[in-house]
């Protein structure tokens, strides 16, 4: 895992989205497409900004997996990563080609039918965060590390549930959806690369725990350190709270 610490939110987003943008290029000029798949949330929001900016990037040839989305949320509220991912991603950057998913339909048919869609071919490059309670997707802890499906029903823990209220998606717990559909950890691992963003303070107790702790379900991102190709994106205050033994890893950006 390759670790690179900016000094604010933006200068981080900037280099994630220039690294992810010529991920995409290498994948289109050597297959003719590139397969992504993109996360959510707040702190992702700079990302997406800047990965849309990028020059000269044929988003025609990009064809997009969406990473999770709540159960029972209809497209257009506010809160949906549907809704989201149109209007940060899909209808900025011009694309034509993706698979969202729809968490108002049966829960298990949505996780067939994109199960068999990721099945053509491997993923290029995944955009990924880290949650506060150290989830990956919509993995909480405990996170399943061993199943093999694509995609899963899952029942989010309320350390995520009070992250959707703070981020600002809901006025109170009791509106978050109990449950979620969510790409697998070991799908995310299948991806060729990923690219994990992840500033801000309140992000700082996760990334420590995923880095400097037991690998285990317990810290879900932290599965990520076995991913041969992981570069991790951090802020002066996500990188906060690690230890002297990982500053040592990490690469500072001024």
């Amino acid at each position: 895992m390759r670790i690179s610490v900016f000094p604010d939110p933006l200068s981080l987003a900037r280099a994630a989205a220039h690294d992810a943008a010529s991920r995409i290029r290498v994948a289109i000029a050597s297959l003719g497409l590139a397969r992504i798949v993109a996360a959510t949330g707040t702190s992702q929001m700079a990302f997406l900004d800047q990965l849309t900016r990028e020059p000269d990037l044929d988003w025609s040839k990009v064809e997009l997996f969406h990473l999770d989305e709540y159960v029972g949320l209809s497209a257009d509220h506010p809160a949906s990563f549907r809704r989201y991912l149109r209007e940060r991603l899909i209808q900025p950057a011009g694309i034509a080609r993706f698979h969202l998913i729809d968490g108002s339909r049966d829960p298990h048919d949505v996780c067939e039918e994109l199960g068999r869609a990721l099945a053509a071919r491997p993923v290029d490059v995944a955009f990924v965060g880290i949650g506060e309670n150290g989830h990956l997707g919509f993995n909480d802890p405990p996170a399943d590390f061993e199943t093999e499906r694509p995609f899963l029903v899952v029942r989010l823990d309320d350390a995520c549930r009070r992250q959707q209220v703070g981020e600002g998606w809901f006025t109170q717990i009791d509106e978050v959806p109990e449950r979620a559909i969510t790409m697998s950890i070991r799908q995310i691992l299948k991806s060729r690369a990923i690219v994990a963003v992840v500033p801000e303070a309140r992000k700082a107790a996760a990334v420590r725990m995923c880095l400097e702790g037991e690998m285990s379900p317990m810290a879900p991102a932290s599965i990520l350190r076995t991913h041969d190709d992981t570069t991790l994106f951090l802020d002066v205050e996500s990188a906060a709270l690690l230890t002297r033994d990982s500053q040592a890893r990490l690469t500072i950006n001024p």
